[in-house]
């Protein structure tokens, strides 16, 4: 009977752990705000009858509503070594704009420090 009563408790413990973990995760997310503006790098595909900063723009634009808006967002276009853009988006429009034909991908932006092995 005592094996019972500690298998009993440990499993009462891990389960109200495993609460209050979730608890608070849930918590953390819920209390940042969802309409905050990141930096995002949209991936899309060469486009062929446009200028990249063209169909850049009219993608972000079915996505934002408006060109104004768009051209707000929109922080700088990629048009040689990849084709793409960097905009500030909410996580919503992250959602949004990554189901738009021609969008590869959409990946939050980093900010690395280079190592020069110089001390």
């Amino acid at each position: 009977m005592k094996k019972d009563q500690i298998l009993s408790s440990i499993l009462l413990f891990f389960f109200l752990f495993t609460a209050f973990i979730t608890t608070m995760a849930h918590s953390q997310a819920s209390s940042q705000p969802s309409n905050e503006s990141k930096v995002h790098i949209v991936y899309t595909e060469n486009p062929k009858d446009q200028e990249p900063e063209e169909y850049h723009i009219k993608t972000l634009t079915s996505v934002l509503g408006s060109e104004e808006a768009a051209k707000e967002a929109l922080i700088y276009s990629y048009k040689h070594a990849a084709s793409g853009f960097s905009a500030k988006l909410t996580a919503e429009q992250v959602f949004e704009v990554s189901k738009q034909p021609g969008v590869l991908q959409v990946v939050p932006s980093q900010t690395v420090q280079l190592h020069t092995g110089r001390v």
